[in-house]
């Protein structure tokens, strides 16, 4: 009994010492409702493909995503065949730089 104890502690130390403690960041999502938006304001269309993004059909890289929001105005994030959940969390970090935005992610039908 003693051999099986000094082994499964030395699996213990072995895991806790190579595993890593990494805080992960927080993405809130909303689903989008069919209310529709507030006021006059036109929503802006987001499409996030594997490979690219398109805003109001305009293609756009993730790095180069330039928006100019009114206050409130809503954003509608549409996702594609094959877009990954890291993908969505890349998307949606960046769209953090924005807060004026009402972000809402489209469900599938």
């Amino acid at each position: 009994m003693t051999p099986l104890v000094d082994v499964i502690f030395l699996l213990l130390l072995f895991f806790m010492l190579t595993s890593t403690f990494s805080k992960f960041a927080e993405v809130t999502l909303s689903a989008a409702s069919g209310g529709g938006t507030a006021g006059e304001q036109r929503p802006i269309f987001l499409q996030v493909y594997e490979d690219r993004l398109t805003v109001n059909g305009q293609t756009r890289p993730l790095d180069a995503l330039e928006l100019e929001p009114e206050e409130g105005q809503a954003l509608l994030v549409a996702l594609q065949t094959g877009v990954t959940a890291q993908r969505l969390t890349d998307v949606l970090v960046e769209l953090r730089n924005y807060p004026e935005l009402t972000v809402s992610v489209l469900g599938s039908s």
